[in-house]
This record gives structure tokens, C-alpha cells and sequence, in this order.
């Protein structure tokens, strides 16, 4: 390590400008920036140099050149950690990451209140069609407003797909509507759900109950497609699905059957195979289905907070401390001695 200089790059943005505010405070780390289309002699000697990669957490805004994979790796051979803009990492695989001794490290709980206001805004706006009375208005076809009825929350039933920081602070605001919260989250036993204001239950009965779903999980192996025809024909023709978390976990194909065959009411859609996604997309021809383009957690006071998030854990990375917020905490003991090696430090135990 030249000089003791520590090296930070980025691909086309971070969550927020204090991220480098916070950065510039150290001189002993240097920060470089790469675009989608930077040549790859431009890219080398970074990739070479680099200890740490801040990486977006959306994959269609990050050239697929530059997800985190075991090629890319190959070719970073200082690479210590790997950190993420936002809660989701669907640009890094983190198996490879773990054989290769990196660690992953995410922003999760950044953004929990803007995704968690996020859900409650489209289970009310199904629950009152304002987007189905929006478009008639629009297309000067309401005809009889009655057609329109929508229902109230209160004494619903919202199940919750996960119940990590978004899906906790969802079921706190749904409680503010008399609503019952079911949760399924295999990584919680019954008396963590209950602290976290829910009842905990198997996926298929969640599925079957709930007036809600509302899907809150990271999108890994396990969760990949998880939501299918099959999972769609358990839920009930009243009932409304939700997802703000990550696309891939629920089938398009499969959730565009469920609403025009009527076997489900309506969707309400932050995320998406490919974001954002084409205008004629046959799910946004759905006059039940309220569209957003991955924009749950994207307030000014989300970023923020992302952004320092981002900065701080970094920095402590860099430093050989411990981070709160690690994705692939198996990676540490690998992670400390290649941190050792290349700082001459030992890292936190």
C-alpha cells in the first residue's frame, strides 16, 4: 500500500454527496470514480488499486461489466470490501465474494421509513382504487361512481413477506390502521415477530389469510421466484399484492394471469424484472395495478441518511472495526487476514 493510502472507487453515483463529504475528511483514502462506459484502461489500475468497491444497489443503473462477480474479482486482487448504496445487493454475488475473503456490507434500515410509507401509500390507494377512478376520470369513462366502492383498512389483514427493518416499521403503521399483521420470515422465532408486532406463520397461510401482501424480503437464492402461480392461487380474488423489495422474487407472468383471470384484485408494483420497465409492458395496461419505477426509498431524507450510512461503515471497514451491517458475517476471519496483510494492522476480532 503506497504512501498508506487507502482506495475507494465508485461506478456512476453514491447514494448522496456526504458520502464524499465525509470521505474528505480522511486523508489517507482516495476516492475514484468510473463511468458505465470507461474504457477498460481507464478501469484496470483502479480495479488493481481498490480496497473497497461503494457499489449501486439497482442492476439495471450499473453496467453488468461491473456487478460484483468472480471475474471481476479476479481482477481486483487488493479488494477488501464491498458496500452497496442501498439495502439490496443484486449487483454483487456474495458467494464469490465469501470464497474470495470480501466482505459485503449493505445500507439496510437506510430507507426503512420512505419504503414502509411507501407500502401503507399503495395499500391504500388499492384499497380506495384511486388509481382505477384516476384513469376513468382521465379517460372520461367513471360512468357510476358506485362501481368504484372501495374498502377500509381497518380490521384487515396484511401479511408481511419478511420482517427485517422495512417490514418491522410496516407492521408498526399498519397497526395504526386496527389492521391484524401476520408475518413470515423464516430467520425470526415466534417471540422476535411478536416484539415486532405480528404473528408469525408459514408462507402458504400467510397467503391464504391475508388482505394485504406485502413482500419485504432481500432477494438472494432462496427467495428468487418465490412468488408464483402457485403462491398467486393460494391468495383470495379480494385480496392485493404488494412488493417494494426487489423484482425476480415474484413471477410477472404468473401475477399478470392472477389479475386478468380475476383471481386476485390488484397489484401495487415498485420493482420489476427490468427497471424501469418498457411503456408497454402488459402489466401497466392494468387499470388495478398502481406502478412505481423502484422509488419506495427514494426521498431526500433516505439518501441522507444512505449516503452517511455508507460513508461511516466504510470508513470503519478501512479501519478494522467490525461494521453493524454485514451481509456475509461467515467472510470475517478470511477478511481479517487479508486486512492484516495489506495494512499491517490486525482487524477487530
Amino acid at each position: 500500500m503506497a504512501n498508506g493510502l487507502k482506495r475507494v472507487f465508485y461506478v456512476r453515483y453514491v447514494a448522496h454527496a456526504n458520502f464524499f463529504d465525509i470521505l474528505a475528511k480522511r486523508p489517507d483514502v482516495r476516492v475514484d470514480k468510473l463511468e458505465n462506459e470507461s474504457d477498460d484502461a481507464v478501469a484496470a489500475p483502479i480495479f488493481a488499486a481498490a480496497h473497497a468497491y461503494q457499489i449501486g444497489s439497482a442492476r439495471d443503473e450499473i453496467a453488468v461489466k461491473y456487478h460484483v462477480t468472480q471475474n471481476l474479482l479476479a481482477r481486483m486482487p487488493n479488494l477488501l470490501v464491498v458496500s452497496t448504496n442501498g439495502a439490496g445487493y443484486d449487483t454483487v454475488d456474495v458467494n464469490a465474494c465469501t470464497a474470495a475473503g470480501v466482505l459485503v456490507v449493505n445500507q439496510t434500515g437506510g430507507n426503512r421509513e420512505a419504503v414502509a410509507q411507501h407500502v401503507l401509500g399503495m395499500m391504500l390507494c388499492l384499497a380506495k382504487r384511486m388509481g382505477e377512478t384516476d384513469r376513468a376520470l382521465r379517460r372520461g369513462a367513471l360512468g357510476d361512481r358506485n362501481a368504484f366502492m372501495g374498502r377500509e383498512l381497518q380490521g384487515r389483514t396484511i401479511g408481511i413477506v419478511g420482517l427485517g427493518n422495512v417490514g418491522r416499521r410496516v407492521a408498526e403503521l399498519a397497526r395504526v390502521f386496527d389492521m391484524q399483521v401476520l408475518a413470515y420470515d423464516p430467520y425470526l422465532t415466534a417471540e422476535t415477530v411478536a416484539a415486532r408486532n405480528a404473528v408469525k406463520v408459514e408462507l402458504d397461510e400467510l397467503l391464504r389469510r391475508a388482505d394485504f401482501v406485502s413482500v419485504n424480503c432481500p432477494l438472494t437464492d432462496e427467495t428468487r421466484r418465490m412468488i408464483g402461480a402457485r403462491e398467486f392461487a393460494l391468495m383470495a380474488p379480494h385480496a392485493y399484492f404488494i412488493t417494494t423489495c426487489r423484482g425476480f422474487i415474484h413471477d410477472e407472468v404468473a401475477l399478470l394471469a392472477a389479475l386478468k383471470e380475476g383471481r386476485i384484485a390488484g397489484a401495487g408494483l415498485d420493482v420489476w424484472d427490468k427497471e424501469p420497465p418498457p411503456p408497454d409492458h402488459p402489466l401497466l395496461a392494468l387499470d388495478n395495478v398502481i406502478a412505481t419505477p423502484h422509488t419506495a426509498g427514494l426521498t431526500p431524507e433516505a439518501r441522507t441518511t444512505m449516503g452517511r450510512f455508507a460513508a461511516e461503515q466504510l470508513l470503519a471497514c478501512l479501519d478494522g472495526e467490525r461494521p453493524p451491517r454485514i451481509v456475509n458475517p461467515q467472510v470475517w476471519p478470511a477478511y481479517a487476514e487479508r486486512f492484516k496483510r495489506a495494512f499491517g494492522i490486525a482487524a477487530a476480532a
